[in-house]
């Protein structure tokens, strides 16, 4: 894999049988805030429960351990990941408030982690494969890689699977604006909209409607 610097100032990782980066160009630290925490309500919440589903790097983890640590919150955290990175590859500094503990969370890794900001668990292994927690999640970060070279992840099964494991009004937020994605959110039980992006045209956010279709 090949190490490069987003816009932000932030690293990411070019994976090579994907043939994607991790994180978009204008910034993996920006995305993560701007997209995953902002858009998911989660900078707000007073007792954030999140799924997030492509651990990856772990950004997008850093940049809501670092909003619960300066709002003095409990977080609990469930990730998902198919292909967990080496320790030492997310063994990197951003310059945020959570860098502290996320090196200490590496060393508990994989887990599961009790901390005094909260819960950490990694799920390791294909999203359609892994038991999610039921009825848990007041948001839903959506980052694998992008649905042209992994249809997989992005599916109606998967988005069915998504929805059970969400309260209800729980948000969803994803980068793609694929409108076949976009459909599965709804068919699973998602009320979807589109939100501008600083560097695209769009993302998108779901918000679980209060009863699953079916």
């Amino acid at each position: 894999m090949e190490w490069r610097q987003t816009e932000d100032g932030s690293p990411t990782l070019y994976h090579p049988f994907y043939r994607e980066a991790y994180h978009p160009r204008e910034g993996a630290v920006r995305q993560a805030r701007l997209l995953y925490l902002e858009g998911t309500w989660t900078h707000l919440h007073p007792f954030p429960q999140v799924l997030e589903v492509g651990f990856g790097l772990g950004v997008n983890f850093r940049v809501t351990l670092e909003n619960v640590l300066l709002r003095g919150v409990r977080l609990v955290y469930v990730a998902v990941e198919k292909e967990p990175l080496p320790i030492e590859a997310l063994a990197f500094p951003l310059g945020l408030a959570s860098d502290e503990a996320f090196l200490e969370l590496l060393k508990r890794l994989p887990g599961p982690v009790e901390a005094p900001w909260g819960q950490f668990f990694l799920l390791i292994g294909d999203i359609r494969e892994v038991d999610l927690p039921e009825a848990f999640a007041t948001a839903i970060y959506l980052d694998p890689f992008s649905p042209r070279v992994n249809p997989g992840a992005w599916g109606l099964e998967v988005m069915q699977k998504l929805r059970r494991a969400a309260l209800p009004g729980a948000r969803l937020a994803t980068y793609s604006a694929a409108g076949w994605v976009r459909r599965n959110l709804e068919a699973a039980g998602f009320r979807v909209e589109r939100l501008p992006s600083p560097w695209k045209r769009e993302w998108t956010v779901g918000t679980a409607l209060e009863t699953p279709p079916g």
